[in-house]
């Protein structure tokens, strides 16, 4: 059990409460959301750290501003989600299909990719120093510069 100091007192931390419904800025850390539903909901400013959402559907869903520092994103479906401005370093996107996703100024340091599909994603102003892209498919997409669009067949990098 965590403590927080509040005045002068030491009181427990307030656990997430994995039960709550999909909604802006809810709590879910250290969750497991692994296989849910989750397409077009909005989940911007959302606490998610650590948290699993393996084989999820999150296609569709605003997940703005969210903390997701260490999420698992391992083959969950998230077409056309919008993650911009997001903390996602250290997450997980192995075999997630992003084609179309948003990552405009995410923070995705250190994030894996592998085989990962970012057919048309936009990642311009994205943070991205020591993201693993080994054998992403970036066909299409919009490179952190947000002028360089990645050529046809680009795997692993933006050529």
């Amino acid at each position: 059990m965590s403590l927080v100091l509040v005045g002068l007192a030491w009181v427990p931390a307030m656990a997430a409460d994995c039960t709550q419904p999909a909604a802006p800025r809810v709590d879910w850390q250290r969750c497991y959301m692994d296989g849910r539903d989750l397409a077009r909901h909005d989940l911007s400013g959302a606490r998610l750290r650590e948290t699993s959402f393996q084989r999820a559907n999150l296609a569709g869903t605003l997940m703005a501003k969210v903390d997701a520092y260490r999420a698992r994103f391992i083959s969950a479906d998230m077409r056309a989600a919008r993650l911009d401005d997001g903390l996602f370093s250290d997450a997980d996107f192995t075999k997630a299909n992003l084609s179309g996703v948003s990552l405009a100024r995410a923070d995705i340091r250190r994030a894996r990719f592998f085989h990962a599909i970012l057919r048309g994603a936009d990642l311009t102003g994205a943070k991205t120093q020591g993201a693993e892209l080994i054998n992403a498919d970036l066909s299409g997409a919009r490179w952190t510069d947000g002028q360089t669009i990645c050529a046809e067949g680009s795997l692993g990098q933006c050529n």
